[in-house]
């Protein structure tokens, strides 16, 4: 016990340092949920009929729907094939990190297709009436990179800002870049120049999973950064800047930019709660909730589902409850 104290004593001085971003010393458990838990990389919604749907890695992008965000079921792939097009980038037909979001009357699905280690990469788009697995039409290709590249094209995420549609994308490769859309296709607009929103100082500039939430008014980029799907050696922890432009420069709460390696520790491993990240975040009912993946230490690494409130302090910066 004195040891431990001492270690807490030493966590609290060195976050009050000059320049040190804002770092917890202690982080909440997730909310406990039931039945279906094995998840990654999950992207969560209450749909506008009521009840919720996550997505995530895994199958034909595996679905899970909950009546009270409690317990979960199966709910089987948004798919029942893997799109033809998807075996150009893997030859498993395997999609990763898919993102949910609503507008113009429809659900949107991106998701990306590649392969572990390379940026011969691909983020596709899908829409539905109800946002349930099933009812899902492809529409191909939103972007793509390449290995001349030095982005890659996995992890994205929707956001609108301004009457303006984005997508947020990013992984190594020099970390976490953004693209214009078209509204009307959901696809990359003509021309569009891709920019660069957050990096590590050193390669393999292990950042990756960016997700942007709009509060007040600053733009929020969440990412997950370290060493993703490793069991119980994972080492994954979820870090945040903001902005008052979507397109940046993001910085933390010491001033320090996302560019240059900065970032506000949100919330990392814990207890049995191993290599938190893959994180998204979504509106219910006045209140915003973090969704992300967790490796249980007391379940052979197997990746589950975290979900916690994520409220706002005085001033402007998010925090896990």
């Amino acid at each position: 016990m004195h040891l431990r104290l001492v270690s807490l004593l030493a966590a609290a001085m060195v976050a009050l340092l000059p320049g040190t971003a804002r770092a917890d010393v202690t982080y909440p458990d997730p909310q406990p949920v039931t039945g279906r838990q094995i998840i990654h990389d999950p992207t969560v919604m209450r749909l506008r009929t009521g009840g919720y749907v996550a997505y995530s890695t895994g199958g034909v992008i595996g679905a899970r729907t909950s009546k009270d965000r409690v317990h979960w079921d199966d709910a089987g792939n948004a798919f029942a094939e893997p799109p033809s097009w998807w075996y150009a980038y893997n030859d498993t037909g395997d999609p990763w990190a898919p993102d949910l979001s609503y507008r113009a009357g429809h659900y949107w699905l991106y998701y990306a297709v590649s392969s572990w280690g390379t940026n011969h990469s691909a983020i596709g788009v899908a829409t539905s009436p109800t946002g349930l697995p099933g009812t899902w039409t492809d529409h191909g290709k939103a972007f793509a990179s390449e290995r001349t590249d030095t982005w890659n094209a996995i992890d994205p995420a929707i956001v609108r800002a301004d009457g303006r549609l984005w997508m947020s994308f990013g992984s190594y490769w020099t970390g976490i870049r953004m693209v214009e859309l078209d509204p009307t296709t959901g696809k990359a607009a003509e021309g569009a120049p891709v920019h660069h929103l957050a990096t590590r100082p050193d390669a393999p500039y292990a950042v990756e999973g960016p997700y942007i939430v709009r509060h007040g008014r600053w733009f929020y980029l969440f990412a997950s950064y370290d060493t993703c799907c490793a069991g119980v050696n994972s080492t994954y922890r979820i870090r945040v800047g903001r902005a008052t432009s979507v397109t940046g420069p993001y910085t933390d709460s010491t001033g320090k930019p996302l560019l240059e390696g900065g970032g506000d520790l949100l919330l990392a491993g814990h207890g049995r709660y191993v290599g938190t990240g893959g994180e998204s975040v979504f509106h219910d009912r006045g209140h915003d909730w973090l969704a992300y993946h967790y490796y249980d230490a007391e379940d052979a690494g197997t990746p589950k589902l975290g979900l916690n409130a994520l409220t706002w302090t005085r001033s402007g910066w998010p925090k896990v409850r």
